[in-house]
């Protein structure tokens, strides 16, 4: 290949319908704060997502942010390490605990037959992961949720379009938080949305993410800036405008993936099947690579740059491993996603990619496996 294949590159919409939103905001002059873009943008999403009302926010960290201040939670916080740094960083920075769960192997999110067990006085809530779009197991953590009045946050920043029994993946927890990062599936540019059934929530959103300005002279909660601006719901109005064709797409490439390395030994998706019941969204393609591979995950990964192609170690390490929490957490608390950290990798998708360059990312996964002696004396 002539070109470097990254493992994700953001999907950008004609020019032309970018520069006829952007004239728009020359003629109001109007940039943030609640402007005319981003009042379209709050209502298309809220529609696509068939939610009565969405609060869009900066970026994704933020959404999460206002969702924990949101729900004044206390102590400590059950939640996986199998995750991006942002869910780990957002309980430390506002002084709660997390207590890390270990992850169910086949979905890679809580495993709730170890939740229940870390449960004590102390927990106010818990904070689970759609990973890659693969839901949590819903049903079990609202049970055991309702069972001790805690509270739930689900970060579904990699689920954006994701639907479970007929419903948005927002509807599922106390709050939902999204992220629009320019490398998601859907994007505006940075971004992020809340979402939560309750009104009261809703309107902690508003005032959370406007310094908790009530009007012009009454300030009412200790809130900070998060107001999306009206660039960002430009490109988010025109991505969502694709976004059912950007789904299909990634679909068809997700389906080469597999069609090219079924049957190669020690390489194992991790992606749910998709039914009557739930709606994937393909944003994705994660593969663990096992011991029958013959080599390791890094190893694969150094060879794949050789050929241009570059993947990631996604999530790797866990957060409970990060130098910034160094003796503060022990990762042999939750075994499973040490390994699964050890071996997921994802490889590259995005709007834009080729079948072909699919084939040649499959052909030299291939290669490395048929060649793995090779690796194994030069280590």
């Amino acid at each position: 290949m002539e070109s470097p294949i990254l493992v994700t590159r953001p999907y950008l919409p004609p020019k032309e319908q970018f520069d006829r939103l952007t004239d728009e905001i020359w003629k109001n002059r109007w940039l943030t704060n609640n402007g005319p873009l981003l009042c379209r943008f709050e209502k298309a999403l809220s529609s696509y997502l068939g939610l009565p009302e969405a609060a869009l926010v900066t970026n994704g960290h933020l959404a999460l942010d206002i969702a924990v201040k949101s729900l004044n939670l206390q102590g400590e916080v059950i939640t996986t390490p199998f995750t991006f740094a942002s869910t780990t960083h957002v309980l430390v920075q506002n002084h709660l605990t997390p207590v890390f769960c270990d992850i169910d192997e086949e979905t890679l999110t809580l495993d709730p037959a170890k939740l229940e067990g870390l449960i004590n006085e102390r927990t106010s809530a818990i904070l689970a992961v759609h990973v890659y779009g693969h839901p949590c197991h819903v049903e079990e953590i609202d049970r055991l949720a309702k069972k001790y009045k805690l509270k739930v946050i689900y970060d579904a920043a990699h689920a954006f379009g994701v639907q479970l029994k007929g419903k948005s993946i927002a509807e599922f927890g106390d709050v939902s938080a999204f992220s629009f990062h320019a490398t998601k599936l859907f994007h505006s540019i940075e971004g992020g949305l809340l979402y939560a059934e309750d009104l009261g929530l809703r309107r902690e959103f508003e005032l959370q993410r406007n310094f908790g300005i009530e009007n012009e002279i009454l300030v009412s909660k200790t809130g900070g800036n998060a107001k999306m601006n009206e660039f960002q719901a430009a490109m988010g109005l025109l991505v969502l405008d694709q976004i059912d064709d950007l789904i299909r797409e990634r679909e068809r490439l997700a389906e080469r993936y597999v069609r090219n390395l079924t049957g190669v030994p020690g390489i194992r998706y991790c992606r749910p099947e998709a039914g009557e019941d739930f709606r994937f969204n393909y944003a994705y393609i994660p593969v663990r690579i096992l011991p029958e591979f013959g080599i390791s995950r890094d190893v694969l990964y150094e060879f794949l740059k050789t050929k241009g192609i570059y993947t990631r170690r996604y999530f790797y390490p866990l957060t409970s491993e990060f130098a910034c929490y160094k003796g503060r957490f022990s990762s042999h608390l939750t075994p499973v996603a040490k390994r699964v950290a050890e071996e997921i990798l994802a490889l590259p998708i995005y709007n834009g990619l080729s079948a072909e360059e699919v084939d040649y990312i499959c052909k030299n996964i291939r290669q490395a496996r048929r060649d793995r002696s090779h690796f194994i004396m030069n280590v």
